[in-house]
């Protein structure tokens, strides 16, 4: 394995291991968290990158059945945090295949995204429904697959409620919250993105709206379509610019930022 174009996974090496020890470690450390986690860093000198995949069902705060393809939040969300400190991550590539979920759980890794300093880059393949459209705009740049999806629709309570005014009031804010985080982090008003999420006559026996992946474009929801290779090399771009903004930064103020 070149050292150019070399997968890495975890944990540095010790002081003492061989250079094949290492590498033996790092394979079986990465091959754990791509299964466990569905994540894996990918180094070489256009950056190093950290892919983090979003599949399934977003699983929040209660357990889903097994048979449930799911995306755990509390597994990204440290991953996340690990990423953003991590100085040998230069950026972040989100691939998003998925039906939705949790709303809470879904907003915290979106805000969690939209916050780091890292440049971010999102692709969405198959699907990006439901809570999964703010985890897609929650990058700095996003694409959409040709042929990917996206469902906007109002959101949904499951179980017993109590029937008073003030649960209206907070299913309502709650989902301002959602149509405010996007229309923030997109070119979509928060009046267009509401009308799309309360529009009735394509979903049978539901309000909503799909978006195939060019009107999810037209819309200014999502920036472009493509695909991987897309993706990577705007994130590389993304990359390029913030190391060459802080060389700037460093040569003006005298010394090199860390």
């Amino acid at each position: 394995m070149s050292e150019e174009n070399k997968v890495t996974f975890g944990n540095p090496a010790v002081k003492g291991e061989t250079q094949q020890e290492c590498e033996n470690i790092d394979v079986n450390d990465n091959a754990d968290a791509l299964k466990e986690l569905g994540s894996t860093s990918i180094s070489n000198p256009k950056g190093n990158i950290h892919c983090l995949t979003i599949i399934g069902q977003i699983e929040g705060h209660i357990i889903l059945p097994p048979q449930n393809k799911t995306t755990k939040y509390e597994h990204v969300i440290p991953q996340l945090v690990a990423i953003e400190e991590d100085r040998n991550i230069d950026g972040l590539l989100l691939i998003l295949n998925t039906v939705g979920g949790d709303v809470e759980a879904g907003l915290a890794i979106a805000e969690m995204i939209s916050s780091m300093s890292k440049p971010t880059v999102s692709l969405i393949l198959g699907g990006g429904h439901s809570i999964g459209v703010p985890m897609a705009v929650a990058t700095d740049y996003s694409f959409i697959a040709p042929s990917a999806t996206m469902t906007i629709h109002p959101l949904r309570l499951n179980g017993m409620i109590i029937g008073v005014p003030q649960t209206y009031e907070y299913f309502d804010k709650m989902q301002e919250r959602v149509v405010q985080f996007v229309s923030k982090n997109s070119n979509i008003s928060s009046d267009k993105f509401r009308e799309l999420m309360l529009k009735t006559g394509e979903l049978a026996n539901d309000v909503g709206t799909v978006l195939f992946g060019e009107e999810a474009v037209n819309y200014g929801i999502i920036k472009s379509v493509g695909g991987l290779s897309d993706a990577l090399k705007k994130l590389y771009e993304l990359i390029e610019l913030k190391r060459n903004s802080q060389k700037i930064l460093g040569e003006s103020s005298g010394g090199e930022i860390q």
